[in-house]
């Protein structure tokens, strides 16, 4: 059985770069052994304040730690062609080998329309992110291998081509799905899988339909690895939790898709009609540590192996000491 890992997501959206990344460097000093980091243009509301590139602070992450990271999750269909993503995390698992993985998604308009494309619906966008898997595994496959790749897909064209620096192991590509349908391809073309906190119920689904996926392509699900990226909200009084959460991460508490939605000052109109209630069955608000550690404890018995916890409020460096003193000591596999 894999080791478990318990990270911390560094939240761009959020902090400076400079700040996010000494957050990143005080985590591991606190015990948590790798960092996710989201690819964002655009934070979630204005509130949040940053949104930097994700790729620089990757690079800083891996120069001043020690553990794993990747973009959980960028997307490798509008704003960027997905040559370039695998240039990118090609480059990246090159500098720091057997730390970086590669996390991608289908997008959100808030992030993907700012060039201006067709912001198609759904089904598209999935087959948009697979289509660029079988890219991005081609080029891994090919460069590899000493030789050239041409790809002409229904989306995307690749000229013949290899990645001249290449890691001596190709990067693992986790793909990001809520839904069962994507999570079955997931398990075909990818090597793993990332969520984020939903109904256990709803996430045993998505285990059964990726190790379906995954058989399928003759491979092993039971050591595929499984991801889970935990919002939750910590704070020494209840109410400054409470506070947090709806001031600093009110996108947390809205009970609706929000792929679709271009703004963060849509979100903010949106956000004034979140409430309290809102957040319950999605997010843990609690000042009581012991809380946390048994919904994080939860998602570790369900089966996953790596969580990447990312508390909502401003108090990142307290929080950062307190969990890494009273929760992850006591996290079992």
């Amino acid at each position: 059985m894999t080791e478990l890992q318990v990270g911390y997501a560094a939240m761009l959206e959020q902090f400076h770069p400079t700040e996010a990344v000494a957050l990143s460097v005080l985590a591991e000093q606190h015990g948590f052994s790798g960092v996710m980091a989201a690819d964002h243009f655009q934070p979630w509301v204005p509130q949040q304040g940053q949104s930097s590139f994700v790729w620089n602070v990757l690079a800083a992450v891996g120069e001043r730690t020690k553990g794993d990271f990747g973009p959980g999750v960028t997307a490798p269909t509008f704003r960027w062609h997905p040559a370039m993503i695998a240039q990118a995390s090609a480059t990246m698992a090159a500098m720091y080998p057997g730390r970086h993985w590669l996390g991608l998604g289908s997008g959100e308009a808030l992030n993907e329309h700012i060039v201006g494309q067709y912001w198609p619906e759904t089904p598209e966008r999935i087959n948009r992110m697979f289509e660029a898997i079988d890219i991005i595994n081609k080029l891994f496959t090919a460069s590899l291998a000493g030789r050239d790749v041409k790809h002409r897909g229904e989306f995307y064209k690749l000229e013949s081509t290899r990645l001249w620096t290449m890691p001596e192991v190709a990067p693992e590509i986790l793909v990001a799905t809520s839904g069962p349908v994507t999570a079955k391809r997931a398990g075909r073309q990818a090597d793993g899988l990332i969520t984020v906190g939903a109904p256990l119920e709803k996430i045993a689904g998505l285990f059964s339909r990726f190790g379906e996926g995954a058989r399928d392509a003759g491979k092993d699900p039971d050591v595929m690895p499984k991801v889970l990226q935990l919002h939750l909200s910590w704070a020494p009084d209840e109410k400054d939790a409470l506070t947090n959460a709806m001031v600093e991460w009110p996108n947390g508490g809205m009970r609706f898709p929000k792929a679709d939605i271009r703004s963060p000052f849509e979100f903010e109109q949106l956000a004034k009609l979140v409430r309290p209630e809102d957040f319950e069955g999605r997010m843990v608000i609690s000042a009581d540590p012991d809380v946390h550690r048994e919904h994080i404890q939860r998602f570790v018995d369900l089966g996953f192996d790596r969580i990447y916890l990312h508390n909502v409020g401003r108090n990142q460096a307290e929080w950062i000491e307190v969990f890494g003193r009273d929760v992850l000591p006591k996290l079992r596999r």
